[in-house]
């Protein structure tokens, strides 16, 4: 009985809609033509970015990373005019205001011989960046020219590079440089030539794999099809498709290098005083720790900021620079 009583509301129902359906016909006015929009079809949704603007597009996405770069190059600008525009030396000792805590004449205060530790702190930047880029830049270059040769001939030649780096990776790296700074001297060459020894092998390797990866795909065949040398080749067409990667590893590279230079300088191998650098400043604020511990935790504040700066700039050059990820967002 509920079914038939269902079954007849139901077409009732139906009946009340066709009646209403006759009561109103369409007609052509309740219709409006639209056509083609030509301007929003060849409209160009998102702009054309090249690999470099892509790039630093996602970096200025990722907050991390670009707040890492603004503060690396403040700390650049700051080593290169601070020290220009204080009206102390690096080295101009003062005996009556030795080992003072911050105030309005000594922003950071002054060390155990009265210098200004803001202007030493900036000299030491100049002499940590410096080292720091120069030695991973040298490294870079020498293991991406060796890595791309083995990685694109092999043979003899990738034979006998890759057991010097079994050789070399099989002693701590830190060991190494102790040796090679007690042989050279301290100093900035002897630094740089301490680190490059030892520190171009970890981008050789990586480069090799990354050119065995593609010297075999069809571009760098059409290259070979076109005629073009074996060096022009790799330059012109296997490293620009490596080059975010090289980036990437530079910006890794470099942190490691200035805490290198800092630690061999805090144990009296780096950069000798007066020369000031961050190691040695941290040296200097050891002796002081106990009296004016400002010494030794304004350094250190430096070199902490500076490496971790460069290890988040590192991995956000890294998701930049990923070609998996660019279509993500």
């Amino acid at each position: 009985m509920e079914k038939k009583n269902k079954k007849n509301t139901q077409d009732k129902q139906s009946e009340t809609l066709r009646n209403q359906a006759e009561k109103r016909k369409l007609t052509p006015e309740d219709f409006q033509f639209v056509g083609k929009n030509i301007e929003k079809m060849e409209s160009i949704s998102r702009p054309s970015l090249t690999f470099w603007q892509e790039a630093w597009r996602r970096i200025r996405g990722n907050r991390v990373a670009f707040f890492s770069l603004i503060l690396l190059i403040t700390y650049g600008v700051l080593a290169i005019i601070a020290p220009m525009l204080s009206q102390y030396g690096f080295d101009q000792q003062d005996a009556y205001n030795m080992s003072q805590g911050f105030s309005a004449a000594h922003w950071l205060g002054t060390d155990s011989l009265g210098r200004d530790l803001w202007v030493r702190v900036w000299m030491g930047a100049r002499v940590s960046l410096s080292i720091g880029i120069l030695a991973a830049g040298l490294n870079t270059v020498i293991g991406t020219v060796l890595g791309g040769f083995c990685g694109y001939y092999g043979g003899k030649l990738d034979m006998i590079v890759m057991r010097i780096i079994d050789i070399i990776y099989g002693i701590p790296q830190l060991i190494v440089c102790i040796l090679v700074m007690m042989v050279l001297g301290s100093g900035v060459k002897s630094l740089v030539i301490a680190m490059i020894i030892v520190g171009w092998t970890g981008t050789c390797r990586f480069t090799r794999g990354e050119v065995y990866r593609l010297k075999e795909q069809e571009f760098v065949l059409a290259a070979r099809v076109m005629g073009e040398s074996t060096f022009m080749i790799i330059v012109r067409e296997i490293i620009p498709n490596i080059m975010g990667l090289l980036i990437t590893n530079l910006a890794m590279a470099i942190p490691s290098a200035i805490f290198q230079e800092a630690f061999l300088s805090y144990i009296g191998l780096g950069i000798s005083p007066p020369q000031a650098s961050w190691g040695v400043l941290a040296k200097e604020g050891t002796k002081m720790m106990t009296a004016a511990p400002h010494l030794l935790y304004v350094p250190a504040f430096f070199i902490c900021s500076t490496v971790l700066a460069l290890n988040q700039l590192g991995n956000g050059l890294r998701d930049a620079f990923d070609p998996r990820l660019r279509g993500a967002d």
